[in-house]
């Protein structure tokens, strides 16, 4: 036989004992599969952990400038977008270089990360669903909540649509109509700075593990939690941006 023909059953031979290996171990995929499942996960989890961030910083941010490093209401707020215009800045540029070979984080910072933050803090101080309050009345007194407040429950409600604040706004006389003893203080009522500082939630039929789910996100988030009965009803959560 000539060269040419030693080489292919040389090849084929070589084939068959790779073909022999697979099977020995089960039928495994090849490493090359491998490794490009494990870059696809990869990539999956930077883009989960790309959009979680921004909101999560937003966030967190804003209760800790406000509450650890006494910044005024507006000042920590400004200065939470900031940092979370940064991340998004630098999220998008990683992945403008991912695909087109170029960064360009000044016109990803100026035409996306900063008009997308800022136009969902618009729409987190000014708006909430009919469906995410459980009356007008409470709706209508929304803008009266602390705005940092406004902005953990507006992104709260991006992950449970089906969160329901229940009050907000209160007088003395009000918590004679619920039953109870009338305050002298409470954040419910409007504080020095204006706005109303406690909002309560539903947790009725919600179930345990959400409910519990709800409250680690406020306190990993900064805010005071705190379960009240009202006329032998289940608690309900009261959110705090400051004590």
């Amino acid at each position: 036989m000539d060269r040419d023909t030693l080489d292919i059953i040389a090849h084929f031979d070589q084939r068959l004992k790779h073909v022999d290996q697979v099977l020995e171990r089960g039928g495994a995929p090849d490493p090359p599969r491998r490794s490009a499942a494990r870059r696809l996960a990869a990539v999956a989890v930077t883009i989960l952990l790309a959009t979680i961030l921004p909101f999560v910083a937003l966030v967190r941010l804003s209760s800790w400038f406000y509450l650890r490093l006494g910044y005024a209401t507006w000042g920590a707020l400004a200065a939470a977008i900031g940092v979370t215009v940064i991340i998004v800045t630098l999220g998008g540029g990683w992945f403008s270089r991912a695909l087109t070979g170029r960064a360009r984080f000044l016109t990803i910072g100026r035409w996306v990360a900063m008009p997308l933050v800022i136009a969902y803090c618009g729409y987190a101080l000014l708006y909430v669903a009919d469906a995410n309050t459980k009356t007008s009345e409470v709706r209508a007194f929304y803008r009266s909540l602390h705005p940092i407040l406004r902005v953990g429950l507006s992104t709260l409600i991006l992950a449970d649509d089906g969160l329901v604040i229940t009050d907000l706004a209160r007088t003395p006389a009000d918590y004679v109509k619920m039953g109870l003893p009338q305050r002298e203080r409470s954040h419910h009522y409007a504080q020095r700075d204006g706005y109303v500082h406690a909002a309560d939630l539903r947790t009725i039929g919600r179930g345990e593990i959400r409910n519990r789910l709800v409250k680690t996100y406020f306190t990993i988030m900064g805010f005071r939690t705190q379960a009240r009965g009202h006329r032998g009803s289940p608690p309900r959560g009261t959110r705090r941006p400051i004590t």
